[in-house]
């Protein structure tokens, strides 16, 4: 192999060493999370914001519309969770799960929750993590270009076959961390799903089955609801299964199993 093949071959590294650093945490002091947060952890955006609705919902701040969307029903109440504050403030019109945490106050607040989440050292920054992966996908191209160069041989191929498979699979890296999958999975298994709604009497325990279990337990505590106000998945849609972490690669078409370096 030419000295061109070997100086390929070690920026292609550098990108990946580059990339792993990007997607380190550190673990910071992990106060008692509150169940948007979990949601967050669990589902994504999408799933925080259910919590969110839930809990106004429980004070009847927010309804199910028409055509399945979710539309305000008085103030906020007594409440400062930013995340509820931005959900209920987005409502100046009936709204669909989907737009409603697209609207600017909502993304703010999730925005806010993401940050204090990554202090904890259970989430990747999104910074970090869209800039690990801009650097992972020009692994690729690095070692496609050095075999332009250099030509396509047998002993090449293999060398720069490495990282390109390296950077595949760190492509496949959730937002969550390690840390971030054991937490839920500890939780659901001092919380599981109860059979019946009748064993569950207080809302702050509603809020915390719905964040970490999804469309099982709204079903559950909140059929008629997150069925007009449109909460639910469609058939066929993967709410509520183990606690992965992953839900936001579903949400962006990711379909990776892959580990994390955390």
């Amino acid at each position: 192999m030419t000295t061109g093949t070997w100086w390929f071959f070690g920026v292609s590294l550098g990108q990946l060493a580059l990339a792993v650093a990007l997607l380190r945490t550190r673990s910071g002091a992990r106060p008692e999370l509150p169940p948007q947060a979990l949601a967050l952890l669990r589902g994504g955006p999408r799933a925080a914001v259910i919590v969110a609705l839930v809990a106004l919902h429980q004070r009847g701040a927010v309804a199910a519309g028409r055509r399945g969307t979710i539309r305000a029903n008085g103030g906020a109440g007594r409440t400062r969770d930013p995340l509820q504050l931005g959900v209920h403030r987005s409502l100046q019109r009936a709204l669909a799960l989907r737009v409603l945490a697209s609207r600017p106050k909502a993304r703010q607040a999730l925005d806010g929750l993401r940050a204090e989440l990554g202090g904890t050292g259970l989430l990747r920054p999104p910074g970090r993590l869209r800039a690990a992966r801009l650097m992972l996908a020009g692994v690729p191209v690095t070692v496609g270009a050095g075999l332009l160069v250099t030509g396509f041989t047998g002993p090449a191929l293999l060398l720069g076959a490495g990282p390109v498979l390296a950077a595949a699979a760190l492509l496949c890296v959730p937002p969550t961390t390690r840390a971030a999958r054991r937490l839920l999975a500890g939780l659901r298994e001092r919380h599981p799903l109860p059979a019946y709604r009748r064993e569950v009497v207080d809302g702050r325990d509603v809020l915390l089955y719905v964040a970490l279990y999804g469309d099982p337990a709204l079903a559950l505590f909140l059929p008629h609801f997150s069925r007009d106000g449109g909460l639910l998945r469609r058939r066929g849609g993967r709410e509520g299964g183990p606690p992965t972490g992953r839900g936001w690669n579903r949400d962006n078409g990711a379909a990776c199993t892959g580990g994390t370096p955390d």
